[in-house]
């Protein structure tokens, strides 16, 4: 069965038991600076797992386009990748544990409506409780009436079935679904043996149902929610690794061609390089696909590091085409579900061709500094980290140029960056899930008048490319191909606080998206509203209209709320055809 199967079955398994489907949310978190990337199927719902109602209802589902980077040193074994699409339904306040482990099972075993996998191969994990929550001996019952045998569900603690996406937001206990790819080994009789299994890579996980029952607040659990919520995730790399009955998720239809274009090359090159080209080059199209440009810091930081591991990897071996060559192959593969690739494809194509310019230029200077550093045989772990961190070399490179490395001195090199970079990121990312400041509400709307500002001044071709606000600014990208002017700059931002100034009200309609397209609403159309959006109005009838754009909030009731005064503050090319504006409110 084809991955595109066992998509389509999942979400028509599903819609028939009254769950609407939803369509993927961007990579890029829209309006929360707290995470780089969407790394599981809840992120673009936290408002709605925590009670605010969703338009499409309290059943959804859909595929949710993932990247997640903490495995990434283990992209090369049989089934860690860095992007993957998690298939998920969510009930909101609706089911609970009896119907998602029931329709979890159905689906897994049902050779009608679902994929047919052999019972007796599965293996269940449930919580084993502590001081937060009780052991879950519910959800193993409601396992034991769907056929699985007791000696077949074992307990473990919250590291393995507890869900929490941060310091904040929903949470609480899981039941994982386990397969065993290995019957012919026998039966696992106990939880040693179940943990050896996993380890082994043995038994992989497929499914996860969580139940959001409770609320963390600063990284403790604080009390239970309004509602009981169900959040559930299987991994379509390895329904469709099971499926296919291989042992890898690379041996799949989704990586399958990537291989080959690699294998093409007739050279003996390492398993683990090939798989790590491959995964990476399809994480990278799907993240320049939702308008991440390579850069230093952040989500740019993520890319050019992907972007530059494969280089690398593909730099070993003189026979394998530059990545650009890959790109078309990824886009091929899913463009008839994610149309977004297709229409930012030669966007996709100058961000792998520049940086794999600038990288191979930056290689051979690392390569010049080696050759002199290697003249006295010992390199001092100062001077190799160096290597790595400014150049680029990776250990394993440096070592096959040198008869001896400083290890230990790297290593120390090393943890004092990462400690540095960590000390960072939990700076930036504390909280967890971001929340709706006055501040943050009042940029929300004045994205809205930007928007429609550039759309007067430059032209009504102008559409949003994407947009990210903390409490102090607003960042918003759009299509346009040349630098603004001074003179456009000024006149965006008159614009913006005359509109302040006039004090309008905002207002918003729930409708069909078709109507909000016809109605001449503009906004991403891509993003994850699904078939019904809400559209927010500036403006009214007797004084005008000013903006129509479809949004998920929240944002003000009157546009004088907007405190200061509306200033560009940046303006600059990310990519071929797309300009970023950086505003304050002052």
């Amino acid at each position: 069965m084809l991955s595109e199967e066992i998509r389509e079955r999942f979400l028509l398994f599903f819609k028939k038991r009254g769950h609407a489907i939803l369509p993927s949310a961007s990579l890029v978190p829209k309006n929360d600076p707290s995470v780089l990337f969407i790394t599981a199927g809840m992120q673009p719902l936290v408002p709605y797992l925590l009670g605010e109602k969703h338009h499409a209802g309290n059943r959804l589902a859909n595929a949710q386009k993932c990247v997640r980077m903490q495995d990434i040193e283990e992209v090369g074994d049989k089934v860690h990748d860095t992007f993957f699409e998690m298939l998920g339904n969510w009930s909101l306040g609706d089911y609970f544990k009896k119907e998602a482990i029931g329709w979890s099972y159905e689906f897994l075993t049902s050779k009608k409506e679902g994929l047919g996998l052999e019972s007796n191969r599965l293996y269940i994990t449930c919580f084993e409780g502590d001081e937060n929550a009780p052991k879950d001996v519910e959800s193993a019952q409601v396992w034991e009436s769907n056929g699985i045998s007791k000696d077949r569900i074992f307990f473990f603690g919250k590291e393995s079935n507890w869900w929490s996406p941060g310091e904040n937001g929903p949470c609480g206990p899981d039941t994982e679904i386990f397969y065993d790819l290995s019957p012919e080994l026998g039966s696992i009789k106990t939880k040693e043996e179940f943990k050896k299994a996993d380890d082994a890579q043995r038994v992989i996980e497929l499914w996860n149902d969580v139940f959001m029952e409770y609320e963390k607040k600063n990284g403790k659990v604080a009390g239970k929610l309004k509602q009981k919520n169900v959040d559930t995730g299987a991994g379509l790399e390895r329904l469709a690794m099971v499926m296919q009955k291989k042992d890898n998720i690379f041996d799949t239809d989704l990586f399958e061609k990537l291989v080959a274009k690699i294998n093409a090359c007739n050279y003996d090159i390492a398993l683990k390089t090939k798989r790590i080209i491959a995964d990476h080059v399809r994480t990278a199209v799907f993240i320049a696909g939702d308008g991440v440009v390579p850069s230093n810091t952040d989500s740019g930081y993520i890319l050019r590091r992907l972007l530059r591991r494969a280089i690398f990897e593909a730099s070993k071996w003189p026979h394998i085409p530059h990545l650009d060559s890959f790109v078309d192959i990824v886009i091929r593969k899913y463009e008839g579900v994610y149309k977004n690739l297709s229409e930012q494809r030669e966007i996709i194509h100058s961000v792998f061709l520049e940086e794999e310019k600038k990288f191979r230029k930056t290689l051979e200077r690392g390569k010049k500094e080696l050759n002199r550093l290697t003249r006295h045989d010992v390199i001092a772990g100062k001077d190799a980290f160096t290597l790595f961190s400014t150049y680029g070399l990776p250990l394993e490179l440096i070592s096959e140029y040198a008869q001896s490395i400083d290890t230990e001195r790297f290593h120390e090199e090393l943890n004092k960056h990462r400690k540095i970079s960590k000390a960072g990121a939990e700076k930036k990312f504390k909280g967890g899930l971001a929340g709706h400041s006055p501040r943050e509400i009042q940029y929300h709307t004045a994205t809205h008048l930007l928007h429609q500002a550039l759309r007067i001044v430059l032209g009504n071709h102008v559409r949003q490319k994407g947009s990210n606000i903390t409490s102090e600014r607003l960042r918003f990208d759009f299509s346009y191909e040349a630098k603004m002017t001074d003179k456009e700059k000024r006149r965006v931002e008159t614009l913006v606080n005359q509109k302040i100034k006039e004090n309008l009200t905002v207002s918003f309609e729930e409708m069909p998206i078709d109507e909000a397209r016809s109605r001449g609403a503009i906004g991403l159309f891509d993003d994850q509203y699904g078939e019904r959006v809400r559209v927010y109005q500036i403006g009214d009838k007797k004084r005008g209209i000013f903006s129509l754009e479809f949004c998920g909030g929240p944002h003000v009731s009157h546009t004088g709320e907007l405190h200061g005064v509306f200033k560009i503050k940046k303006e600059e090319a990310i990519s071929a055809g797309v300009r970023r504006i950086k505003a304050v409110l002052e």
